[in-house]
């Protein structure tokens, strides 16, 4: 029976040094000698591709060595499950993370490494404040803080100012790594969303070209988010910030949803009570000419009295329409004949009697596409499910701060945050991004807004889940924009810790949504975690007292952790979602968890001797047969629960006499 053990490598997160050594052995071997990597030949085989110049493109600052090694680095850390801070603990499957993101995205490696569609952060500004993110951890925000220099002997000395002389470099070397684990979590379809404001725009873009690549750059938006402008300048009132989208490798857009002036262009209902808007057949701006699509100009026949349209003259009253520009010269449609063959029950004609022509209009519904493909050669996209291609300018109220704050006082009536983000904006973010049944991931999460936009989305289509990450950062009362957050969770019974705003903002949200019309399947609930260190023991033996640290170090498992937790550590460790079903029985009297269908069974009780092993495993045997599941199961025990070696050898060969080789004690 294997033992896992502290350090043991099924007790850390996802080696990435490791994985990356073999792919190359796989790619490579002739660069390898007795086990390590010959740079010299791996040159040579790499040829003209490898740049041995001292002075090359790209962005270097005093650290970034060590951050780009902080990345690789294995987490050895738990995520604590918190039931009774959660909603809905045994059917949701949203989860809300406290803790350090950097550790946290290490721990979440193994079990969702290319499952997320859609990463939305929206990181501290580099704006001269202090930004509370460290390059290591340890267990407690004060740890945070000095490792970035904010305290010294628990007394805050300074700001990351930019007279510092690592104003950019300190934040560079907090956002370095956590985009480089980013990166793997993401889908080969997913994307990557980051907020910034001036200060850093540049420099985050030339991290996440080296990070997912200049080929991968997708857009940068620039939102409106305050139209009376800041007056963080000199000379300009800032007013917008911006959004930098990457892919990871391919990315489709599903549309941003239509705003409320839009929706009023969809005033027809027709024959079945479905509205729909007309929109132009002939092609606007360019290339608008019959030259620049020869294939795309062509008459279509408009009969007046039944009204239907035709790609040949079936009648003398028939009327031969083609496309015309604005200066009456030869224009071209947006479809092809193909589309417009399939399409001509949605066509529509209309005379003007101003410009004496005849155009033709298409119905383009609300609830659905249209029927048929858009032809190749065309560049129009405006038939996406009530959503419009997104732009990469972004203005409106619901955009702005001023109506972020307005829908934070409804759930937070009298507290006013600093520069909140909406939640109409953030579902317009999430909604381009993402899916029904898609993954989002926050892990700037803030208040929690990006949990919120998931919910409101799940209102008429559900099964969008969510994973948020916040620090559990301390609100101060000493600090002056916080003082007013801080009085207003004393008095409301919240502890004042940016990560319980999150919290209560996911519950309060959930309530108001549910107390309206909502899609009765929709999940609105989320199960809370806690970043700590491993429920397993490292060996730490004291010098003068071997007896002694012999006997504390006999069990294995830190004093005070439940089943719980070792059970959501293994779920972490092994690679397993921590929604996954868990499911509890008790055989010959101890009580046996069989998670993820079978894939893997674990029984922690104590006192399995010799009299209990026939019966417990024989019934585990049962159970996963009657699981049936589709990988090969796994069993875990905990390594002090057999009364001796004999009883676990026991176990160890029964399990594998029927078909159950990989046992594990912890």
């Amino acid at each position: 029976m294997k033992k896992l053990e502290a350090g043991s490598p099924d007790t850390k997160s996802t080696d990435i040094v490791a994985g990356n050594v073999e792919a190359l052995k796989t790619l490579f071997p002739e660069a390898f000698t007795e086990g390590r990597i010959d740079f010299e030949v791996l040159k040579g085989l790499l040829g003209a591709a490898v740049d041995e110049r001292d002075e090359k493109y790209g962005l270097n600052w005093h650290g970034k060595r060590r951050a780009r090694q902080i990345a690789l680095t294995p987490s050895t850390g738990t995520l604590l499950p918190c039931p009774e801070e959660s909603v809905d603990w045994e059917t949701t499957q949203n989860i809300m993370i406290e803790g350090d993101n950097l550790e946290v995205l290490k721990l979440l490696q193994k079990s969702y490494a290319g499952k997320v569609k859609l990463i939305y952060i929206d990181p501290p500004y580099n704006t001269g404040k202090d930004f509370v993110y460290p390059d290591d951890y340890r267990d407690n925000i004060a740890n945070y803080l000095e490792l970035t220099g904010q305290v010294e002997g628990g007394r805050k000395i300074s700001s990351n100012t930019e007279a510092s002389g690592r104003f950019h470099t300190d934040w560079l070397s907090m956002m370095y790594p956590r985009l480089r684990l980013a990166r793997t979590l993401l889908r080969d379809d997913g994307a990557i969303i980051v907020s910034i404001d001036d200060h850093e725009q540049s420099n985050l873009k030339t991290i996440l070209d080296e990070i997912f690549g200049e080929e991968n750059f997708i857009a940068c938006v620039a939102n409106i988010n305050n139209m009376k402008g800041r007056n963080d300048r000199k000379h300009i009132a800032t007013a917008h910030e911006y959004f930098l989208i990457y892919s990871k490798r391919e990315f489709d857009s599903y549309g941003v949803p239509l705003t409320d002036e839009q929706l009023k262009d969809y005033k027809y209902v027709d024959e079945r009570g479905e509205r729909y808007a007309l929109r132009d057949l002939r092609k606007r701006g360019r290339p608008d000419r019959r030259e620049d699509r020869p294939n795309m100009f062509f008459p279509i026949f408009y009969n007046p009295e039944t009204k239907a349209c035709a790609l040949q003259r079936r009648s003398t009253n028939d009327v031969e329409i083609v496309p015309k520009r604005g200066d009456m010269s030869d224009g071209r449609w947006r479809w092809g004949l193909d589309t417009v063959r399939d399409n001509l029950a949605i066509l529509h004609a209309n005379y003007s009697k101003q410009k004496d022509r005849w155009d033709i209009s298409h119905r383009v519904y609300l609830n659905k596409d249209i029927e048929g493909d858009i032809d190749e050669e065309s560049d129009d996209d405006d038939n996406i499910q009530r959503t419009s291609k997104p732009k990469s300018f972004w203005w409106g109220g619901e955009n702005s701060t001023d109506v972020a704050s307005r829908e934070f006082k409804i759930l937070f009536p009298g507290l006013n945050p600093d520069y909140p983000k909406s939640p109409f904006l953030m579902e317009k973010i999430v909604h381009m991004g993402s899916k029904p049944g898609d993954l989002v991931l926050d892990f700037f999460a803030g208040f929690g807004t990006t949990g919120h936009a998931v919910f409101r989305l799940n209102r008429v289509n559900p099964n969008r889940r969510f994973i948020l990450v916040q620090l559990q950062e301390e609100i101060s009362e000493e600090v002056a924009e916080q003082t007013e957050t801080y009085k207003y969770c004393k008095k409301n019974g919240i502890k004042p810790f940016i990560s319980e705003i999150t919290k209560e903002r996911l519950r309060r949200a959930a309530s108001l949504i549910k107390s309206g019309q909502h899609d009765q399947k929709s999940d609105f609930g989320f199960r809370v975690f806690k970043l700590a260190p491993s429920n397993i023991r490292a060996w730490e033996p004291d010098p003068a007292d071997i007896e002694n640290s012999l006997l504390n170090n006999a069990e294995h498992l830190v004093q005070g952790r439940s089943e719980q937790d070792v059970l959501y550590e293994l779920l972490l460790k092994l690679g397993l979602d921590l929604c996954v079903p868990i499911e509890t029985k008790t055989i010959a009297g101890k009580a046996v968890h069989s998670i993820g269908g079978g894939a893997l069974i674990v029984c922690l009780a104590d006192g399995l001797t010799k009299d209990v092993i026939e019966s417990l495993a024989s019934g585990i045997v049962t159970w996963r047969e009657a699981l049936a599941p589709a990988v090969d199961t796994r069993v875990v025990f905990k390594d002090s629960g057999f009364k001796d070696d004999i009883a676990k050898t026991n176990m160890a060969a029964i399990l594998n006499q029927n078909g159950i080789s990989d046992v594990r004690g912890l």
